[in-house]
């Protein structure tokens, strides 16, 4: 082959003729997933608002497939496989976390000239993210409202709150190493956890004896992993809101900004972080 000869990958035994083969574009459906950005106005940066939060949407489907599947090995006993599924999960967030900066290149003008074609729609709405909130023990049933329009996810947050969140799971682990009160075990799981002394002096002995209670101490450190990834993705969020519209109500009618502060208050695993004061 000369210099001046194009490259031909053919040469070299690569498929170029996929008539009645499988592509790459039909095996990731493309046709259909490049063709769902819809954008309702002529403005250049809705494109961006909207794959930001599609893209948003399938790294969070692919939590809940990894949170799921994590929570079943550890009911079954298997802790090492889950160890990996949940420090997956924590790079999804990682991955969410780097999407605000892209957002973030939006300006107050660019996201005002498209907002009221919005309408009341917000990502307040997304079941995908309350499910992961569900599943990771932030349980709510108020927040079920936003989607009794669509008898699908209901059923599937419904179905959620039926089982025991991922938290309740570990602490069935913790309580094998170290008793736990009954009620902490028994507790209506479609009620969010508390804040527990017991549960808190529990963990405490295996983060003072880690040698004696690895693994568990290793399911600990992912958790709290996870949530540091998670409470990031909030902040973003929160810090993102306020650079684009301020203190404005948010287009579902939500408080926006102050009430996305609240939500930064919230503690998915409260007693990982609390004994970490009198170690």
């Amino acid at each position: 082959m000369t210099e001046n000869t194009p490259y031909d990958p053919a040469a070299e035994g690569a498929q170029m003729s996929f008539d009645g083969r499988m592509s790459y574009g039909d095996y990731l459906a493309l046709d259909k997933i490049l063709g769902a950005q819809e954008t309702r106005t002529d403005t250049h940066d809705e494109m961006l608002f909207i794959i930001q939060h599609q893209t948003s949407e399938l790294w969070m489907k692919l939590a809940i497939h990894e949170l799921s599947a994590a929570r079943e090995t550890l009911l079954a006993g298997e802790t090492r496989p889950a160890f990996k599924m949940l420090a997956r999960v924590a790079r999804i967030f990682e991955q969410l976390n780097g999407a605000w900066d892209v957002l973030r290149t939006m300006t107050p003008s660019d996201y005002t000239a498209f907002r009221d074609d919005l309408g009341e729609s917000s990502g307040f709405q997304s079941w995908q993210y309350r499910q992961i909130e569900f599943m990771l023990s932030n349980r709510n049933r108020a927040m079920l409202r936003p989607h009794a329009h669509r008898p699908d996810p209901v059923a599937r947050l419904e179905a959620e709150l039926a089982r025991p969140s991922l938290y309740d799971v570990a602490l069935r682990l913790l309580s094998r190493a170290v008793p736990l009160p009954e009620p902490v075990l028994t507790r209506d799981p479609g009620t969010r956890h508390g804040p527990d002394e017991a549960v808190r002096a529990a963990w405490t002995q295996v983060y003072r004896a880690p040698q004696t209670h690895w693994e568990l101490y290793e399911l600990a450190g992912k958790l709290v992993d996870l949530e540091d990834y998670f409470r990031r993705w909030r902040f973003n969020h929160v810090t993102t809101v306020e650079r684009v519209i301020g203190f404005k109500r948010g287009t579902g009618g939500t408080a926006g900004v102050s009430y996305l502060r609240r939500m930064l208050e919230v503690e998915l695993f409260p007693e990982l972080w609390h004994l970490r004061t009198e170690l």
